[in-house]
């Protein structure tokens, strides 16, 4: 009998031995609106990459929160996002910390009752859980954001001023945050989640927005105590972080992180193998930076190539691309096709 999905990412992310590499391809809103029917179109030719899609089940133009042009969003950070381009993420333009003042009398949210865009509904999510687990589907938990929290509520300009001047005020907003995150986390493990995702954004093109020792002395001892109690519950710890991150990738695995989704082009496939392959599996995200550009072969080439260098029968390995709109369609069929075509590169005679 095949195994599950939930079995076969497990095991993909445990070295296992899984029977197929997982793979995904993400399309911003923007994309369904621009493509619409031709893109559901497109997803009923790739069960095997998109699942059971039931067409006609998405309303195209319907955005939601910082995705609609024009608007600012206050979310419950009390930061204030803007959005300059329908169906793309708008960016904190206001930020509640700017001035350390405001620090003694800012209070979270409450993580029982809002997440950072919505209210939660624990006993609602209970519910859905359970009904995963009886199915045998994945259940993940939302972390929600990490450095990239900092830096919104403080202001990346200021968060970079604190970070190398080792401003007195930071430890206490670090431990503002870990104290928020631990409720979270703790929430999660109670509802019994095969994994819990978290994002941190900390990485540009080039480097790591602050220096590794900065990273060692300020963010990693609140990984250190959130992921671990991840782990030491026997939840997987998912860490979505874009950018350069090939310093610190060490620091990540003794930190606890099960799975990375490190950037092809900001990294390099070289440096990815070097740092990560059969110590942590990888969910690449390949070079979305390339996808409006290129031909189809040259996609299909891109996944080949990963798949050769990264893969392994053992595991390790899951395929990830954003897909943004001004990617051709014809070129969102060809990461679609690529994906199907290798993964089971490792099970069917060719590696």
């Amino acid at each position: 009998m095949p195994i599950s999905y939930r079995e076969n990412y497990l095991r993909t992310i445990e070295f296992r031995n899984p029977e197929w590499i997982p793979a995904v391809v993400s399309m911003r809103e923007a994309v369904w609106a621009k493509y619409r029917e031709d893109l559901e179109d497109l997803l009923l030719r790739h069960p095997l990459i998109f699942g059971d899609y039931e067409k006609g089940s998405r309303d195209f133009d319907q955005f939601s929160a910082v995705y609609r042009e024009g608007e600012y969003y206050t979310d419950n950070w009390g930061c204030v996002w803007y959005n300059a381009q329908d169906g793309l993420e708008g960016q904190v333009v206001g930020h509640p910390l700017a001035e350390w003042d405001a620090l003694d009398t800012y209070e979270p949210p409450d993580p029982m009752l809002k997440s950072e865009r919505g209210g939660r509904d624990w006993e609602q999510v209970e519910k859905n859980i359970a009904a995963q687990k009886q199915r045998g589907e994945l259940t993940v938990g939302d972390g929600e954001r990490l450095f990239d929290r900092l830096y919104f509520l403080r202001g990346f300009e200021n968060l970079m001023i604190d970070i190398a001047t080792d401003d007195p005020h930071l430890p206490r907003l670090i431990e503002m945050l870990t104290a928020y995150e631990m409720q979270l986390v703790n929430k999660w493990l109670e509802l019994g989640v095969d994994m819990i995702g978290f994002h941190t954004d900390i990485g540009t093109q080039q480097a790591l927005m602050i220096s590794p020792a900065k990273f060692r002395k300020y963010i990693k001892p609140m990984f250190m105590k959130i992921f671990h109690t991840c782990r030491d519950a026997g939840t997987h710890v998912a860490l979505s972080s874009d950018g350069h991150m090939l310093e610190i990738v060490d620091d990540l695995i003794e930190c606890g992180v099960s799975i990375h989704d490190p950037q092809l082009r900001a990294n390099t496939l070289e440096g990815i193998k070097r740092a990560y392959k059969g110590k942590m599996c990888v969910h690449l995200d390949l070079d979305q930076q390339m996808f409006p550009f290129c031909q189809p072969e040259e996609l299909r080439a891109q996944v080949e190539a990963v798949v050769k260098e990264m893969g392994s029968p053992q595991g390790g390995l899951m395929l990830s691309a954003w897909v943004t709109p001004d990617v051709p369609l014809e070129n969102i069929e060809a990461l679609a096709t690529a994906m199907e075509e290798f993964r089971t590169y490792w099970w069917d005679g060719r590696g």
